[in-house]
């Protein structure tokens, strides 16, 4: 095969995957190791022509980002995907992030494939906020924003070429019943009636209605996280403050939670531990009341009183400022059971031990 027979090859369509597997196919074996080497990189040269295009399907694109430690979290913009970036940056990994105004987007199939072939894990975060009032409106918005992006994700998990080996899809641990019994673990929990217990079974259905056989699943039923970035840990911390930290309504309504890194921490457990499947309850393994949650807080900030808030002043309280008032007297009793099995051990298990590390001074805050 002389020089010119190459570079006439070299011409053809840069578009055409074909005319690349063409190329391999008619170079002839020869015994001349010259010759051998000369052929090989005339066949590297050919495929390198799709890479030029940055087809996410072809061979060596495949080849290069699965070298790549990265992964990809959808709904990465919010406290928690902004903690979560910051995080496994710090571990080494590039971070890639889908969400409707960054730089890979929702409606960009062909981007979404390409950020998910050979990523280690995708994390699935996307959703409307649940702060705010239940209406019509909000409750459509809610539900579709969470279906829509599982199930666009899932679509693309399943077009990848090198899928990714782990796939983490946020659920709620308000998928369990109103519950102050007895504590919910993912084999025995019970379930519960209402809006936000739907909202959890239909994106578990969605997120398992994808088989994927290549790509691990599990659902995170995450409690309430704390954090210093966001959440609902100022909002406590802000009621304390100004001296409204008593209980709220009768106070017996549990509150199952976790703070933010061990959150990240758990992530990582489930990573490596490959026989964790299914849904994961991402909670603190010690749930308290809300009157001694409130009485954590006032502790740790030093404050010897705080005034509590009657049913009916915090429902009419919901109503002005928007919000919906389940998210503070609906009783949230979640232990993790799975990870309990699996080993994994809680930096901050208690509250006293979280709200040490999130309120370090001595002087309220």
């Amino acid at each position: 095969m002389n020089r010119r027979t190459f570079e006439s090859h070299s011409a053809l369509p840069q578009n055409s995957l074909s005319h690349s597997l063409s190329l391999l196919n008619s170079v002839r074996v020869s015994v001349s190791f010259e010759k051998v080497a000369y052929q090989f990189r005339a066949a590297v040269s050919a495929l390198t022509l799709t890479l030029t295009l940055n087809e996410p399907h072809s061979i060596l694109f495949v080849i290069l980002t699965s070298m790549k430690k990265k992964i990809v979290i959808a709904g990465g913009t919010g406290f928690l995907g902004n903690y979560l970036e910051s995080k496994f940056k710090e571990e080494g990994y590039e971070v890639l992030i889908i969400s409707r105004a960054g730089a890979i987007s929702w409606n960009n199939r062909s981007e979404m494939i390409s950020a998910l072939e050979g990523a280690e894990l995708v994390i699935n975060l996307a959703g409307k906020s649940v702060n705010c009032r239940y209406n019509e409106v909000n409750k459509g918005l809610i539900l579709n924003s969470r279906l829509r992006t599982t199930k666009a994700l899932g679509e693309a998990i399943q077009s990848c070429i090198n899928p990714p080996k782990l796939w983490l899809n946020a659920s709620t641990a308000t998928i369990y019943r109103d519950e102050k019994e007895r504590p919910n673990t993912e084999s025995d929990g019970a379930n519960g009636e209402g809006f936000s217990v739907e909202v959890g079974k239909q994106w578990e259905q969605m997120f398992y209605s994808f088989k994927t056989n290549n790509t691990r699943q599990v659902a995170l039923r995450i409690s309430l996280v704390l954090g210093k970035g966001g959440g609902v840990f100022p909002v406590y911390k802000n009621l304390v403050r100004f001296g409204l930290g008593g209980r709220q309504g009768d106070g017996k309504q549990m509150f199952s939670w976790i703070h933010i890194h061990d959150l990240f921490r758990l992530l990582c457990f489930v990573r490596d531990h490959e026989n964790i499947v299914g849904p994961v309850n991402c909670a603190s393994p010690e749930p308290l009341s809300n009157a001694n949650l409130m009485k954590e807080f006032r502790e740790a900030m030093h404050m010897k009183f705080g005034l509590p808030g009657p049913k009916w002043m915090l429902e009419m309280g919901a109503v002005l400022i928007g919000t919906e008032p389940e998210l503070i007297f609906k009783s949230r009793w979640v232990v993790p059971q799975k990870l309990a099995e699996a080993g994994f051990n809680f930096q901050y298990p208690s509250m006293k031990s979280a709200l040490k590390e999130l309120l370090p001074s001595n002087v309220v805050r």
